[in-house]
């Protein structure tokens, strides 16, 4: 063999490991015939919680009714990428090789799950997306479809399952999910499809059942807010579709919990909470229906309870006074006419029931076509690229068997013959094709059973739908009649009128019994006909058409309404279904999960042998069995097995271009094949020993990491040399171009160099000129540099008054930039000058404009800053608590002493100066006591224009208290008068007088006069001729 020992030696520990506990793999058994030796396997290992088994590559799971340590992150990654038999029997095992057999071999492929109720089907669907979506790509869009497929059951089992007497979690639908895969293995999207509800559980359910799940999880999960805007009670003995069964605690099952998984889920699966809301208000409705009651008056049907119609008129949005008609009332139309008829009670209740299950079933076919929408695929997938998961109905035998069970047993039926056909009869009939011998296996062919029950015109649909459209008044015993008729004497079906005294003892007058596969089962024919109809009244649908509810309204479009033509009976739709159905299972390459209850009590540990026993027999293993023991485990065509493993050999790699079968048998000589462990038939190798295949797949995937560096290898090489080709070509190329390019550029740039010497030498000599054509470039050149060299020389303070003088052509430029510039520095001055600072500029811009050229002592003004208060520290706080006590709102403006003289004699005396902006104040210089308050809008003043402080306040004739005008002399008298204009902002309250003498008023109209002449000492003193003398500095 071309492998290291290395996998022989974990072959073998494997091998010896998976025979500890009982046999893994029933074909291993020695005694292989033996039913009890198959079934004490299945004892021994499911009391070690094994609960996994193969027969070959059919998966038995026995259902432990517990839950089990098994399904783990790191049990997923146990089984990835795994060979079948390398780890112990486990639908990850299963699930991996499927998932290997699609993406590797790129083959389409089914995993069908089939087994009796209670079994465990459903979860063994779940384990097979839960393995798939942890072995699979982890990206966002990937992980968005994975929680979509897992959180798809949550809510499918919400609204499809129900607690019955043999599981608490029973499929009460069929469904079938494609799951699609791109090119990288990853899903991205699925499909469902659903089969035959069990609609009729949701008004009649048998003892100790319950209705579907959603109900009672709504009751118990649902907020009371919710509940209130539903119309709802949490009691369940409220609800009389729910008190026909169990009395609804459902024993374990946890309704709660589980409604806020549900909403979680819908959530995942892209229904908004508007949606949600809608679907609850159906579900609602339909509980609402189930308390409708009826009487009889003269035959017409009356409503007991119209409270409820008014709630489901409210949840559906339809008309009140619409559904109580159509309730109680049918309407027919017949070439043309339209007759109303009223309903009996009976009648009524029918009409109830039918619009309840009709309402139920078309929200559930809505959901899972809203499932599929969340769930496609941008892409379409192809057939090799999706996984079918089939999780069907198991076979039912009940005390009382009805329409339901007879079409759940024949797609079982279908089931068997689908396997029957795929592993059974076309295992032999390719071993007869290809020429193998080998030893022919006895098993059962049911396909007679199928061909009963759906052979046209002869068959159990044929005749029912037949019957159902028999005009009349047909009935189930008409239909019972008719199979006993046709299908007597046929060996599977067997009636009450040709049966033995000792049958008839077990069969009523009312059933009939078909011999199906699993056995014999009995069913009551009383309901087979309106189940089949499937009938509801026209005035019913007309009313859900015009609801305001979205879903009920796409749930039953007007098409159907005023369609002519006769729908489709349930069974045939369901048979056409299941047609469909086998159509895609037949084109995939399926696996098998067979799953059995290992007892009826649904407790753990518990192993029924007579029950295990039957559903052995019924599910075809001990002839799966027999078939495997006797064939092969592994075939595949010459050219998939060559191209597969042609790298073991030297003389098929890297081609082999002789026939298949030839290089096929190459290879089988270089891995040292045994005699006993292959065949070569016609088209196909066969290998006895699922050992065989692992040793050769082990030294395939040992050489192909060989190869595959060697061919990588040579890749890169060949795919460096042809890059470095390629690159130096590109180089030369090029170099070529930018040469030629870089020369051409040098002879542009020393011609432009050349014309632009030329140009600047006529513009030099020619400067002198007006502008043209030759002086033009020089003279921009040189405004350019004028400019450039001003930039970088500006003054930077506006005293600088230095400047670059300025070319000949730029003059006029330089005077108007320079003017810019000197105001430019001038605001930048002014806007970085603080508040006070600038006050003081003010102050003496004021200053100028007003005793320039007209004052003597003007210039000795302008270097000191202006003061607003000139009264020493010692007078301060007296004449501050004056300012505070006396002058009420006004403001300080300025404050400074003055020697005030008397208008008679011209005694001088101390006084303080203070303007407001109102008034002139004059305090005493010792008690600080006002002894004038002038107003500024009643005087003015007037100074001389000598060196002197005089400053003579005239007072007007009206203000007699103050007898005549004021004679002050001011330190600061420009100070003074500067703060005088700038409190009131009048120019002309202040004069200035060139004469050399002033007159003041005295009282009663009496004037004096002051005399001003110039000296070298300034004094005021009295002359001899009794005037005020002032001699003014020089």
């Amino acid at each position: 063999m071309l492998h290291p020992p290395k996998f022989r030696t974990t072959m073998e520990r494997g091998l010896h490991d998976r025979d500890r506990v009982g046999l893994q793999d029933q074909v291993l058994l020695e005694n292989y015939q033996s039913e009890d030796a198959f079934i004490d396997n299945l004892k021994k290992r499911f009391q070690e919680n094994l609960i996994y088994t193969y027969i070959g590559h059919v998966l038995i799971s026995v259902n432990p009714y517990k839950e089990l340590p098994i399904y783990t992150e790191q049990d997923v990654k146990e089984y990835r990428k795994r060979h079948f038999f390398e780890a112990p029997p486990h639908v990850f095992a299963l699930s991996d090789n499927a998932y290997r057999s699609l993406t590797e071999e790129n083959r389409g492929q089914c995993i069908l799950i089939s087994g009796e109720s209670g079994s465990g089907k459903t979860e063994a669907s779940k384990k097979v997306l839960q393995f798939i979506a942890a072995a699979t790509g982890h990206t966002t869009s990937v992980e968005g479809v994975k929680d979509k497929l897992l959180q798809s059951n949550p809510v499918l089992e919400a609204f499809g399952n129900a607690k019955t007497n043999r599981n608490d979690n029973s499929s009460r639908f069929g469904k079938y999910m494609d799951v699609q895969f791109d090119f990288r293995g990853a899903p991205e999207g699925g499909n469902i499809l659903n089969y035959l509800l069990e609609k009729s559980r949701v008004v009649h359910q048998s003892v100790g059942e319950r209705n579907f799940h959603i109900f009672y999880q709504l009751l118990a999960g649902a907020d009371d807010g919710l509940l209130q805007e539903l119309h709802l009670k949490r009691k369940l003995d409220t609800y009389y579709y729910l008190t026909d069964g169990d009395n609804g605690n459902g024993g374990n099952i946890r309704d709660a919990d589980n409604f806020r998984q549900v909403q979680t889920a819908m959530s995942v699966i892209e229904i908004p909470g508007e949606e949600q809301k809608l679907i609850l208000e159906i579900v609602a409705s339909v509980l609402h229906m189930g308390n409708v009651g009826f009487t009889e008056e003269e035959g017409r049907a009356k409503i007991l309870k119209p409270e409820s119609v008014t709630a489901i008129a409210k949840l559906l949005g339809c008309e009140e006074d619409q559904l109580r008609n159509a309730f109680t009332n049918r309407t027919i139309e017949a070439r043309g006419d339209v007759v109303t008829s009223p309903l009996n009670r009976d009648m009524a209740i029918y009409a109830r029931d039918a619009l309840a299950k009709a309402v139920y079933d078309r929200l559930f076919t809505w959901l899972v076509s809203r499932i599929n929408t969340s769930l496609h695929a941008e892409h379409i997938a192809k057939k090799n690229s999706v996984m079918g998961i089939l999780d069907i109905y198991g076979f039912e035998i009940f005390k009382k068997n009805s329409f339901e069970q007879f079409c759940i047993n024949f797609c079982n039926e279908k089931l068997q013959q689908l396997f029957i056909e795929l592993t059974l009869k076309s295992e032999q009939e390719e071993y007869l094709r290809e020429g193998i011998e080998w030893e022919p296996v006895e098993y059962f062919d049911n396909k007679v059973i199928c061909n009963l029950i759906e052979e046209k015109h002869k068959g159990i649909i044929a005749l029912m739908d037949e019957e159902c459209l028999r005009p009349g008044d047909p009935t189930d015993l008409s239909f019972l009649r008719k199979m006993n008729d046709n299908l007597g004497n046929h060996a599977h079906y067997i009636c009450h009128s040709r049966a033995s005294t000792t049958v008839q003892k077990t069969l009523g007058r009312e059933e009939f019994r078909l011999v199906h596969y699993a056995g014999d089962v009995t069913y009551n024919v009383h309901g087979f006909l309106d189940k089949n109809n499937d009938l509801l009244f026209r005035d019913l649908k007309e009313t859900m058409s015009e609801c305001n509810n979205g879903i009920i309204k796409a749930c039953f479009p007007l098409a159907d309404i005023t369609s002519k033509r006769r729908p489709e009976t349930a069974v045939t739709q369901f048979k056409n279904s299941l047609n469909n159905l086998m159509d895609i299972l037949m084109c995939k390459e399926p696996s098998y999960i067979r799953c059995i209850k290992p007892n009826d009590l649904q407790t753990a540990s518990n192993f029924d042998y007579e029950l295990v026993r039957h559903q052995v027999k019924y599910l075809g293993l001990m002839e799966n069995l027999r078939v495997r023991r006797a064939g092969f485990a592994y075939r595949r065509t010459y050219e998939m097995f060559l191209q597969r493993y042609k790298c073991l050999s030297k003389q098929t790699w890297p081609h082999y271009h002789g026939p298949a079968k030839e290089g096929v048998q190459i290879l089988a000589c270089e891995l040292g094949y045994e005699r006993d462990d292959y065949r070569m038939g016609k088209t196909k190798i066969f290998i006895r020993f699922p050992k065989t295949l692992f040793e050769t797949e082990d030294a395939f995937q040992f050489k192909k990491h060989y190869l595959a560096s060697i061919i990588q290898a040579r890749w890169k090489g060949r795919r460096q040399r042809k890059i470095y080709l390629e690159t130096y070509s590109k180089i030369i190329t090029c170099q070529k171009y930018i040469r030629r390019y870089l020369a051409i550029q040098e002879r542009k740039r020393r011609r432009a160099a050349a014309d632009k010497i030329r140009f600047f030498i006529k513009g030099f000599i020619t400067r002198h000129d007006a502008p043209n054509e030759c002086n033009k470039s020089f003279i921009e050149h040189t405004k350019r540099h004028w400019l450039n060299k001003l930039a970088k020389s500006l003054p930077k303070t506006f005293m600088n008054h230095t400047w670059i003088p300025a070319p000949m052509h730029c003059q006029e430029a330089s005077i108007v930039l320079r003017r810019m510039h000197k105001l430019h520095l001038a605001r930048q001055y002014r806007v970085a000058l603080p508040p006070e600072k600038k006050k003081q500029f003010e102050l003496k811009v004021l200053s100028e404009a007003f005793f320039k050229g007209k004052k003597k002592n003007y210039p000795e003004s302008i270097g000191p800053w202006f003061m607003d208060d000139r009264i020493s520290k010692q007078h301060a706080t007296p004449i501050s608590n004056f300012v505070v006590t006396q002058m009420n709102s006004e403001k300080l403006h300025y404050s400074t002493p003055v020697i005030k003289y008397d208008r008679r004699g011209y005694k001088p005396r101390e006084r303080f100066f203070l303007l407001t902006d109102k008034a002139v104040y004059l305090l005493d210089g010792k008690t600080y006591k006002q002894k004038h308050r002038l107003p500024l809008d009643k005087v003015d003043f007037c100074i001389t224009s000598e060196r002197d402080g005089i400053m003579l306040i005239r007072i007007p004739l009206e203000l007699k208290k103050d007898k005549g005008d004021l004679i002050l002399d001011v330190p600061d008298i420009i100070e003074c008068c500067i703060w005088i204009l700038n409190a009131t902002g009048n120019r002309n309250i202040v004069n200035i007088v060139e004469t050399g003498s002033l007159s003041h008023n005295l009282v009663r109209g009496k004037t004096g006069m002051i005399e001003i002449i110039t000296g070298p000492q300034p004094s005021i003193t009295r002359a001899k001729s009794g005037n005020l003398l002032v001699i003014a500095g020089q």
